[in-house]
């Protein structure tokens, strides 16, 4: 858009810009321009700095503030640096001075707009970000993970250290990534380390970093994982594996703020937040010598725990559906459906591989389904018998109180993965009675 009070410039100006392929509107005071702009898509604002309502260095703060996607080139008649100087501290893209600049318009002209694609880009992709580790990418509305959501989104706004803990595949990394995202150092590093991946040697250097000549092959100076989150956040993934002595250099981290790295003698200080995850009981840990207890209290100053799938079974269908539609997008195929009987295999299934292992077998039948829906015949024979042996048992009437019984005892044998003793237990019903039941109900 050309901000002009002169209409033979604009005139002039739209004809110039226009023959280069641009879409051209034309204003010619403040008030015009305003109400364009919030009408229009505008990626670039020429503007004569003398307007009849206003003044255009003024008026490119005003934009700039509205709309920080809009580029503005302001015109003038002649050259002022104070004007120049308030105009680019207000955010102008450049300042020109007219007829003797008029050979530099175009190719500023497209320098501007490739800084405003450019931004919409980054843009774009934040909100992508966004949606992606926000805490609307936890799918489920089962009580248990919306109470472990709510502890989550309380806590993300702090700098609290947060332990994640929970068995594998049931969502840790997904969770802190939320908390990240959602904290006050969202637009600074998150960074991941998966503890049980390395030896302690390579871990140290990888969490601290070395100095060159510090060990064999150490040829360069090499920045650690904790500078590299500086400001950000770290997550300390399996932290149940960690050594000892690693333990103990953490443990100096979090107190001081302060490590030292492979080889090198003066510390090298740190800001960042700290996130951890274990699906190990780490006070059994400790008792058996494994863990520091000190440290244990250090990062587990806010515990969130994360419900395996077998305790939100009502979760189950949206992350099937979830999984089917991106993965499905992902091989470039159009399924839209899925089947009530492999939906009940899925629920029956004990999971523990968790939402991980849903996610592989989701996969899997996507890549053998050849129609628009999911069906039983794509799943694992493993889930197929048991959709059969299900559909052998007694057929209830969902208001049927034996109903709610039958469901009730499979999702328990379902938490104790078979274990029919645990599980009479957990009923608090005798064994005979557990077998008489799985019996009358062809529960396997």
């Amino acid at each position: 858009m050309i901000i002009d009070d002169e209409e033979k410039l604009r005139i002039l100006l739209s004809r110039i810009i226009g023959l280069e392929g641009f879409e051209v509107l034309q204003a010619g005071d403040c008030r015009s321009a305003l109400k364009k702009l919030a009408q229009s898509d505008i990626d670039v604002v020429l503007c004569d700095v003398k307007l009849p309502d206003g003044n255009g260095v003024e008026l490119s703060k005003i934009i700039k503030d509205k709309y920080p996607l809009v580029e503005v080139i302001l015109l003038t008649a002649y050259g002022n640096i104070p004007d120049g100087v308030q105009a680019i501290k207000n955010g102008a893209f450049d300042y020109i001075t007219k007829g003797d600049d008029n050979n530099k318009i175009i190719p500023l002209l497209y320098r501007a707009i490739e800084k405003a694609e450019l931004s919409k880009r980054v843009q774009h992709l934040e909100k992508q970000l966004d949606s992606r580790y926000s805490f609307d990418g936890i799918i489920g509305k089962s009580k248990v993970i919306q109470q472990a959501a709510d502890l989550a989104r309380k806590v993300a706004q702090t700098d609290t250290t947060v332990l994640l803990t929970g068995e594998t595949g049931t969502g840790k990394e997904v969770f802190a990534q939320a908390i990240h995202q959602a904290g006050l150092r969202r637009n600074k590093n998150f960074v991941i380390i998966n503890c049980s991946a390395f030896n302690k040697e390579l871990l140290e250097s990888e969490m601290f970093g070395h100095k060159a000549g510090a060990f064999t092959g150490a040829s360069n100076d090499h920045k650690g994982l904790f500078e590299e989150a500086n400001n950000g956040t770290i997550f300390l993934d399996e932290i149940g594996e960690m050594a000892l002595e690693l333990q103990a250099k953490l443990l100096r981290v979090i107190e001081s703020g302060e490590f030292i790295k492979v080889g090198e003698s003066k510390p090298t200080r740190v800001n960042v937040r700290i996130m951890a995850a274990t699906n190990k009981n780490l006070k059994d840990e400790i008792a058996a010598g494994n863990f520091r207890e000190d440290l244990f209290y250090r990062i587990s100053v806010f515990q969130i725990h994360l419900p395996a799938l077998r305790e939100r079974i009502s979760d189950i269908e949206p992350l099937t559906k979830f999984f089917v539609s991106i993965l499905s997008t992902k091989i470039n195929k159009k399924i839209s459906k899925v089947s009530d009987d492999c939906l009940e295999a899925l629920k029956l299934h004990t999971w523990n591989g968790n939402i991980r292992e849903l996610k592989n077998i989701i996969e899997r039948s996507v890549i053998l389904t050849t129609g628009d829906e999911i069906t039983l015949q794509s799943l694992p024979l493993e889930l197929q018998n048991n959709a059969v042996h299900n559909k052998k048992g007694k057929q209830l009437s969902a208001f049927d109180l034996n109903s709610a019984e039958k469901l009730h005892i499979q999702k328990v044998m379902n938490y104790t993965n078979g274990n029919k003793t645990e599980t009479a237990r957990l009923l608090n019903i005798a064994l005979t009675t557990l077998y008489r039941k799985l019996d009358e109900y062809n529960i396997v």
